[in-house]
């Protein structure tokens, strides 16, 4: 059964995706729960989720692992990626 999870987003990205809007809670288990729900709110945004941040679950980053559990009342902070040359 989903549970409530807190989303939040950094100001750009919120900026260009969500109208400002940087935090929402969202009903979801897994990671890959709470992009689906995201794109729910905002279609499209899931695609962007996936290909352009980076995910910290509960203040840790991780590796992006789409079946990595969230625990009820967890947060996830999705971070733009950097990328170097």
């Amino acid at each position: 059964m989903p549970q409530a999870v807190r989303v939040m987003l950094t100001g750009g990205f919120s900026r260009r995706y969500t109208n400002g809007v940087r935090e929402f809670e969202v009903q979801a288990r897994t990671v890959r729960g709470v992009i689906r729900a995201m794109d729910e709110l905002f279609p499209g945004l899931g695609e962007h989720l996936e290909e352009e941040t980076s995910i910290a679950i509960d203040g840790v980053i991780h590796e992006v692992v789409y079946t990595q559990a969230i625990r009820s009342g967890g947060e996830v902070f999705f971070i733009p990626r950097i990328e170097g040359g």
